[in-house]
């Protein structure tokens, strides 16, 4: 079902942080990931939206963005590993793809959205990066082991996804996004990710957890933030799968604009 044709000028303006690894990074990892931001790009326009990119961090203590003041939301995407000096430990071999430049774009357009009280949804490095930006911590490098039991893909197809199933806490932010508004929600959900949350930080609430205990989805009760450590945007999806959810947030953020 494709979202009915809106005027530039209702549309809710949906501010998205760039990738800023090149697609060229001998890691493949990091061509996917920027693949991915692209699909999301998509996903915001055909749900409704109107995707700002968002290309510049400003200086602590300096007015945000002109582009960024008008928002009426923010997606926080993918992409590679936080530094881990952010949550006080020193880098191990397994981190891939740190940037300080990009770091500091997503914390900033994080925090900024955050105090302006505009809706954030995070996913998979968005969600790490808001535990992280409220305090929590990761697992650097998940262990052997660890890895929920794994289902076959929705469809065929070669995605580097680990797919299986979550319950998500009924009354929830991220269980709306799945269309429930009061009973409990099961996602099959894409994961491909080797960090997870560690400590939760105060101040955000579980509403997630995957069989082998790692931290799903969160969310700050206070506000609408929260966020996903699987990714909704995966192509094995059927297209209603993968629009839903981008769909009804954009509706959270049209909800807000029209005050």
């Amino acid at each position: 079902m494709q979202t009915p044709s809106l005027p530039h000028s209702s549309r809710p303006r949906i501010g998205i942080p760039v990738r800023l690894s090149s697609s060229t990074d001998p890691d493949p990892r990091v061509g996917e990931a920027n693949a991915l931001f692209d699909y999301i790009v998509e996903l915001v326009r055909e749900g409704g939206g109107e995707p700002v990119l968002l290309t510049v961090a400003p200086a602590p203590g300096e007015p945000a963005d002109p582009a960024q003041q008008a928002l009426d939301g923010v997606v926080l995407p993918g992409g590679g590993d936080l530094d881990p000096r952010l949550y006080g430990e020193e880098p191990g071999g397994a981190c891939y793809d740190v940037s300080n430049a990009q770091d500091e774009l997503d914390l900033a357009v994080a925090r900024q959205s955050i105090d302006a009280g505009i809706p954030v949804l995070g996913i998979c490095r968005g969600h790490q990066l808001l535990n992280v930006l409220y305090g929590g911590t990761l697992v650097q490098d998940m262990a052997p082991g660890t890895v929920v039991h794994n289902e076959p893909a929705p469809v065929h197809g070669a995605g580097p996804w680990a797919w299986h199933e979550v319950e998500v806490q009924p009354g929830s932010r991220v269980a709306a996004l799945y269309g429930s508004t009061s009973g409990a929600v099961t996602v099959k959900i894409a994961s491909g990710h080797h960090q997870a949350v560690a400590r939760v930080a105060a101040g955000l609430a579980v509403t997630a957890v995957a069989d082998d205990g790692t931290i799903e989805a969160l969310e700050d009760p206070e506000r609408w933030v929260a966020s996903v450590q699987w990714h909704p945007e995966a192509l094995e999806l059927s297209a209603e799968e993968r629009a839903a959810p981008f769909r009804a947030f954009v509706e959270v953020c049209r909800v807000r604009k029209q005050g």
